[in-house]
């Protein structure tokens, strides 16, 4: 009489009886691939505040939650702003020989300002000759390699480039042929500002690691740094006489493209945004394919894909181009997501101010279609 009551109650809550349980062990199929487990997971997955807005009022109000959230899952940024205390510490007159046979000169000086207490910022400010003064400006962020000197012609040993080279084809100087002015700034853990140990390793090492798990294990990422570093390079055009405060622009690639989204999509004074090599979405890319550890943010996916992330930049303009066999962001998944972040875009009433160049390449910067977009926009 006692089993048949425990037996019923077991029925009643849907719990396993006897054989039953060992009936569904031998059931389970083991599966010991990380990937297909990631895959599982992020297909249980319902992020809080991916976009559902039916109205530009509702997009907004869902902007203003999301950012909240994203500046807390980047770690935050400092209340205050320490001093800029900029310098310049070298002026050259340069010019450059572009592929179509024309020379373009222009002023470099090589500068430095404070992001934060203890943390200096190195760049180059770049004006072509005959540049009126106020015009519009584009911050450029450099990729995985040798940093802010591969976008601006300087070799190796210090000499400067012939010709436009490496997958970042030295895009800060074509925006210098294009008639912009530039603030091209080192990238956190590249180039000039890395740690000695990444120095003695080559030059093309980078000091991502340790410096990005140690923000993860101080509750802060990489990339929030570094997002506050374009912050306080906005500060700093903002004091240069020579640029239009209100025609600013980012432009990035591979892990400068990661940084001039996630910056666009948190700072209301950049007007345009140009991602090459990056937009995608996390569970095609960082997700699936390995990516230095400078990419991820804790929790992001609870909340948002790429594409909402994105979508923080609406109605402002932005442009996007992929290389149809980059094997770390792959293109069908750029495609996926630009689909997303237009019904975005539409409902700000802003399609005209989206761009996608998908062209025949890798991993690469193409900047074809780019130009003529930041021309028609700053």
């Amino acid at each position: 009489m006692r089993y048949a009551r425990v037996y019923a109650l077991a029925l009643l809550l849907g719990l396993p009886i006897g054989g039953e349980s060992m009936a569904q062990d031998r059931e389970i199929v083991r599966q010991f691939d990380t990937l297909v487990f990631c895959q599982q997971l992020y297909a249980q997955m319902r992020p809080r505040l991916t976009f559902q807005a039916k109205t530009k009022r509702e997009a907004i109000e869902w902007q203003a939650k999301l950012r909240r959230q994203l500046i807390r899952l980047l770690g935050g940024f400092p209340k205050r702003r320490c001093p800029l205390m900029p310098e310049v510490l070298n002026v050259q007159q340069l010019k450059v020989k572009l592929p179509d046979g024309r020379v373009v000169t222009y002023k470099r000086e090589t500068v430095v300002f404070q992001s934060r207490k203890n943390l200096s910022v190195y760049g180059y400010f770049l004006i072509p000759d005959k540049f009126k003064a106020p015009g519009p400006c584009v911050i450029c962020l450099p990729g995985h390699g040798r940093g802010v000197d591969d976008i601006v012609g300087i070799n190796e040993d210090g000499s400067l480039r012939e010709t436009f080279g490496g997958y970042q084809a030295d895009f800060a100087l074509q925006c210098v042929a294009n008639g912009f002015a530039v603030l091209a700034i080192e990238q956190l853990g590249f180039g000039h500002r890395r740690d000695e140990r990444a120095h003695r390793q080559s030059a093309g090492a980078s000091s991502c690691q340790p410096a990005a798990g140690a923000a993860l294990i101080f509750g802060q990422t990489m990339i929030g740094w570094r997002v506050y570093d374009v912050m306080r390079a906005l500060d700093y055009l903002e004091t240069r006489p020579e640029v239009d405060a209100k025609r600013i622009a980012v432009m990035g690639i591979s892990g400068g493209g990661t940084i001039a989204l996630f910056s666009t999509a948190l700072e209301a004074r950049i007007k345009a945004a140009v991602i090459s090599g990056y937009f995608n979405t996390f569970r095609d890319s960082i997700m699936s394919i390995p990516h230095c550890i400078d990419n991820y943010i804790p929790g992001i996916l609870k909340y948002a894909e790429m594409f909402d992330i994105a979508g923080l930049i609406a109605p402002r303009p932005l442009f996007i181009e992929s290389g149809t066999e980059d094997p770390i962001f792959p293109v069908e998944a750029t495609k996926f997501a630009f689909e997303k972040l237009k019904r975005i875009y539409k409902v700000f009433g802003a399609t005209d101010r989206l761009g996608l160049e998908i062209f025949k390449g890798e991993h690469s910067f193409h900047g074809k279609g780019a130009f003529a977009f930041l021309k028609r926009w700053l």
